[in-house]
């Protein structure tokens, strides 16, 4: 930057000398005013070998092939590589294919910033304020057009523009600075949060291997109790099997009972829309999609008419719980005396200092029996005491809690593990929305969410994309007043996809360029083509490339 600040000095301080002395011609900027320097001669810039008198520069006649020769005339025009295309008599082509020199004729701007303006504008009658705001390039008066000096409050102007723009790029980096700070901040609280949660898990896990073994001694202890209800026989066993199964056809016929009702519901909607749409839509209209499908949906409904009614298929009395007055009646086929009660009846026949070692005995006894499979375990929560049942419920909680920490464990990772830009400056966004009105409807983006297309007269919103990941474009923009544009260079580019589908077309998915801004803003929102959108969105968090760019035009300036 150094080096090319003291090249400009250089040629503007030589620029100045030649001026003064009156040797240089109309239209040459400081970056070529040495090949105008000669006193008699002047030699063409891309063709050394060939020399013309002096007066011959600016005399509306192109003599040099590359044009230098006419520097503040319109006389080359015609090889002007910004102007268009002309025959060239003499050429083998017929077209320009030469190339001028000169970038075109320049503006000195005093007051402003100098400039190239094409040579074709040079004397058109049109004054070029936008490149030209000291109106030199109309020096002839074509047709009367006179060009007064602009460049004072022009220059005015664009440097109270530049102030501010410098002023919000200078606050966008603060806050860029802040966001990155803020995703590190929520970065540590969510390894934070693992950590605890990793801690949690294995307290949980320790725990539940404390109340499982409480759990299954508990559950020993109730078989050894004497139990007078139900059978433990070879008819008990079967009478067990034969409850739980239809206990489990149960359940399952009321999951498929309410599926059927649910079923039901989406069809009776589904019936609603399309005869709505058969009744109103507009036969004239030529949309093969809608008339296939309401033709379709007459055929179905003629089928329809012609099936007999469904029989009643209530299923209530099937669903009800089983007991004297519904279902089966279990406890006519349970029997009062179970297989083991005559050896709790010798107790009675037995001395008390001996009842003790006798039933510590027939408990040891009967344990063996259920674990070898010889005698069935019994596990009713009619025969579950009050320890037993607290002592499940703890287990079976302390379970549940287990998997939802797992869960939230893996999520957490997962959160952790996520692309979330440079420096993971989005993380702080997550979560954020931001909208712009555009004519009917409103646009919304949520940052790393969705996209959302919203009727302002009460149709529903339109999902135009979900967030999939985040990718690099180029984009070549012009810079606007307002500062609200894209600019030229790489761009972040968040892609949001698997929309809601277009009729007849594909899903909807939406482009999100993000340029620098000192806040979150959704600028425009375009459809690019059928279904794809392309936001344009200024963040702080965009701000990284681009600054380097405005600090080279302040230093321009």
């Amino acid at each position: 930057m150094q080096k090319s600040q003291n090249f400009a000095v250089l040629t503007t301080l030589g620029f100045l000398s030649a001026a003064a002395a009156g040797s240089i011609p109309r239209g040459v900027s400081p970056e070529f005013v040495s090949h105008y320097q000669a006193k008699d001669s002047f030699r063409c810039i891309a063709n050394s070998n060939i020399e013309i008198s002096l007066s011959r520069v600016n005399d509306n006649t192109c003599d040099c092939p590359d044009g230098s020769d006419e520097p503040g005339t319109a006389a080359c025009a015609h090889i002007d590589p910004l102007s268009p295309q002309q025959p060239l008599p003499g050429s083998s082509s017929g077209t320009t294919k030469a190339n001028h020199s000169l970038p075109g004729f320049w503006c000195e701007n005093k007051g402003h910033i100098g400039a190239y303006v094409p040579f074709v504008y040079v004397n058109d009658g049109i004054c070029d304020y936008d490149l030209c705001c000291d109106g030199t390039e109309e020096y002839a008066s074509v047709g009367g057009t006179k060009c007064d000096n602009r460049c004072a409050e022009i220059g005015k102007e664009y440097r109270r523009l530049a102030e501010i723009k410098e002023k919000k790029m200078s606050d966008a980096q603060t806050q860029r600075s802040k966001m990155i700070s803020d995703s590190e901040a929520l970065r540590k609280q969510t390894e934070t949060h693992i950590t605890e949660l990793e801690d949690e898990i294995r307290t949980i896990q320790a725990q539940k291997v404390v109340l499982d073994a409480k759990y299954k001694e508990l559950q020993r202890k109730d078989r050894n109790r004497v139990v007078k209800s139900g059978s433990g026989g070879k008819l008990g066993v079967l009478l067990g099997q034969a409850k739980s199964r239809v206990n489990e056809l149960r359940d399952t016929l009321t999951k498929v009972a309410d599926e059927r009702d649910k079923l039901r519901i989406k069809v009776n909607e589904l019936d609603t829309v399309l005869r709505k749409l058969k009744e109103e839509y507009n036969p004239n209209f030529n949309d093969e999609g809608v008339k296939a499908a309401v033709k379709s949906f007459e055929d179905f409904a003629a089928r329809e008419a012609e099936q007999p009614p469904a029989e009643g298929d209530d299923v209530s009395s099937v669903l009800a719980e089983d007991g004297e007055h519904s279902g089966i009646n279990w406890v006519e086929f349970e029997s009062s005396d179970d297989d083991t009660d005559i050896l709790y009846s010798l107790d009675a026949y037995l001395p008390v200092s001996l009842r003790e070692f006798i039933q510590n005995q027939k408990a040891a006894i009967r344990d063996w029996l259920v674990d070898n499979g010889l005698l069935a375990e019994k596990e009713t929560t009619a025969s579950e005491s009050q320890a037993t049942r607290e002592a499940r419920e703890a287990k079976e909680t302390a379970e549940r809690d287990l998997k939802i920490k797992g869960q939230e464990l893996e999520n957490k990772k997962s959160e952790l593990s996520n692309d979330y830009g440079p420096s993971q400056i989005f993380r702080s966004l997550k979560g954020q929305c931001i909208e712009i009105d555009a004519g009917e409807y409103t646009y919304e983006l949520c940052w790393l969410d969705k996209t959302s297309q919203k009727s302002k007269k009460g149709h529903g919103n339109t999902n135009m994309g979900n967030f999939k990941r985040i990718d690099h474009e180029v984009a070549d923009d012009e810079e606007r007043l307002d500062g609200k544009s894209l600019g030229k260079g790489t761009r972040i580019v968040m892609r949001y996809e698997d929309g809601q589908a277009c009729w007849n077309g594909p899903n909807r998915r939406t482009d999100v360029w993000l340029g620098c801004s000192d806040k979150e803003e959704l600028w425009r929102v375009t459809e690019a083509e059928k279904c794809v959108y392309k936001m344009e969105v200024g963040t702080p968090a965009a701000c990284d490339e681009q600054l380097g760019s405005e600090a080279h035009i302040k230093d321009e300036l």
